[in-house]
């Protein structure tokens, strides 16, 4: 009997040890790990326009908006293509251990758009695409990953509010009633342009959550790039223009009105308005303007090796162009990986 009842008790023991091993095992892999200091989850210049790519540790994330696409995963070089799902979305950013995006509620499953449109959600995944987990079901205008928060400019009616939450969820703080685009993000602070009464530059420290003043410009949309702000002249017909910080400078780029623009690898891509509207670029210091396509075009984004972008009213077609040349082609490699089962 003392024999049986020891057998028992080790038994007990051995399943107690187990079970406690998986629960202990599923909360480690169910906790969301912090990112490193310096984390920012995308570029100012994607983001600005839709965050349809997102760079990243040596692979680029993306919309795949050809019929039958999805988040992909690819190479910068355009190589090895990957289906990570075949949810339509905006605003990708991504840092540490995970991705970021906004899904529409669109799914590419059934090619061409025929599926039912479904909850609108900000999710949070793994680079892989796996364990995809709704953070909100608010409408995100846009949003920034900025070392453990993600912050985001939502929208719902006329209730326009700007907020901040850890990345696991919690610690959520609404920061401000009104529109602050947190697109543009440097070294722990967002810069953006006033809204309420002005236009000038801000720079809200994520230490803090204190804003203050940085220069009395009157400016849409500011890009950081080295000392350089980059930004539309909201005074003089939206040109483009550059703010040097150190030296107190302003250089106009071009005297085009401009509809959208992206900077990076030395160079500045921007659509113009007008007659004779299109897609330009230049150097980072405006020098060497060239024609890239004519007509209206927008969703400019940019990784370390190629500029995307879309016509006008086009929303499925993708196309590409090295940095820094003049021609321009259908991205037939992500067309070609829609099309696949």
């Amino acid at each position: 009997m003392r024999l049986k009842k020891s057998v028992k008790i080790v038994l007990g023991i051995i399943i107690f040890a187990l079970v406690a091993g998986v629960v202990i095992l599923l909360a480690l892999t169910q906790r969301v790990v912090m990112n490193p200091d310096g984390t920012v989850g995308n570029t100012a210049g994607n983001l600005n326009n839709d965050g349809r790519f997102c760079e990243y540790d040596g692979t680029v994330y993306f919309l795949n908006s050809f019929p039958g696409g999805g988040l992909f995963s690819m190479t910068p070089d355009e190589t090895e293509l990957r289906r990570l799902n075949s949810l339509e979305v905006r605003n990708i950013l991504a840092g540490g251990k995970y991705l970021y995006y906004y899904h529409t509620g669109i799914s590419y499953e059934d090619a061409g758009f025929t599926g039912a449109l479904g909850l609108r959600t900000f999710q949070r995944c793994k680079l892989n695409g796996s364990n995809a987990t709704s953070l909100t079901t608010k409408v995100v205008v846009t949003g920034q990953l900025v070392n453990n928060y993600l912050y985001l400019l939502t929208a719902y009616n006329d209730d326009i509010s700007f907020s901040k939450m850890k990345i696991d969820n919690s610690d959520e703080v609404k920061l401000a009633d009104y529109e602050i685009n947190p697109a543009c993000a440097e070294d722990g602070f967002i810069y953006y342009n006033g809204t309420q009464g002005n236009h000038f530059l801000y720079a809200l420290d994520t230490a803090t959550d204190a804003p203050r003043e940085i220069w009395r410009g009157n400016l849409w949309n500011p890009v950081l790039e080295g000392d350089y702000v980059y930004y539309m002249d909201v005074a003089n017909d939206y040109r483009l223009c550059r703010y040097s910080r150190s030296q107190d400078v302003i250089e106009v780029l071009t005297q085009d009105r401009i509809e959208c623009f992206n900077v990076g690898g030395g160079y500045v891509y921007y659509q113009t308005n007008g007659a004779d509207a299109a897609l330009k670029c230049m150097g980072a210091d405006g020098s060497n303007p060239t024609v890239i396509a004519t007509g209206v075009y927008h969703n400019i984004n940019m990784t370390s090796r190629y500029v995307y972008f879309q016509e006008f009213k086009d929303d499925s077609t993708i196309y590409h162009s090295a940095l820094g040349s003049s021609g321009y082609e259908v991205f037939q490699a992500a067309q070609d990986a829609a099309a696949q089962d």
